[in-house]
């Protein structure tokens, strides 16, 4: 299982500062994406997450020149989220250095056109986030569909049309394993965590479940979780 580096982008920068040797006093915090992307390289990172939290507002990315730098400063994998919403939006990470793409589930899920020129563009680099929480598929303002479906069915769905890879959140609650387990079974695709993910225990709860990465962001940035010992407790 991979355990994979998130990075926030805010305006160019990372909106959380990246400081390894707060406690000891040691080296100098930095909000530099670039820097921050090759200080979790040099420790073993293989792929990296970044999310344009001002591309999420605008409907667009936004952070490109971010994105850039990045791209230019490590030779990993990059998997954008945040304001790809669309082909056009793809088109535009892609150009800017990203490998990779998390396209929300509300653009997709009842729009088969749109999901189809996503893919043509994107194929197997391309990723649906969806939140698991039950209240938030009940929330989503279906138009289309005669009845709410289930996590598992929108997955079997989404799956069905050409979707390889899942990006699954829990608004920050820790992930349930048996879901998760559930959804690895159900479907041919990888199913990879976001967020939730607080404690070595639940990062070992989530490779047992097959789950295939988990998304860091806040945890390693705040020393919660030490990215060293979760790299080594993934294996």
């Amino acid at each position: 299982m991979q355990v994979i580096p998130s990075l926030d982008l805010q305006r160019g920068r990372s909106r959380l500062v990246w400081w390894p040797g707060a406690a000891a006093g040691s080296g100098s915090p930095t909000d530099r994406p670039d820097r921050i992307a090759r200080s979790f390289v040099e420790q073993g990172a293989q792929l990296l997450h970044l999310v344009d939290l001002d591309g999420a507002a605008q409907g667009r990315p936004a952070n490109l020149t971010a994105v850039q730098e990045v791209a230019r400063a490590v030779a990993v994998p990059l998997q954008l989220a945040g304001g790809v919403d669309g082909p056009e939006q793809v088109e535009l990470a892609f150009a800017a250095g990203a490998t990779r793409v998390v396209v929300p589930l509300w653009a997709v899920a009842e729009d088969a056109d749109r999901l189809h020129d996503c893919l043509a563009i994107a194929g197997d680099w391309m990723a649906v986030g969806l939140d698991a929480r039950p209240e938030r598929l009940r929330e989503f303002p279906w138009a289309r569909r005669t009845r709410i479906p289930t996590l598992q069915e929108l997955v079997r769905e989404l799956a069905d049309a050409g979707v390889h890879r899942f990006v699954v959140s829990h608004g920050g609650a820790a992930p349930d394993p048996a879901v998760l387990r559930s959804l690895v079974e159900s479907v041919d695709a990888e199913v990879l965590v976001a967020g939730g993910v607080a404690s070595q225990e639940v990062l070992v709860a989530m490779r047992d479940a097959g789950v295939r990465g988990v998304i860091l962001g806040e945890a390693i940035f705040t020393g919660a979780v030490d990215y060293t010992s979760a790299l080594a407790a993934a294996a």
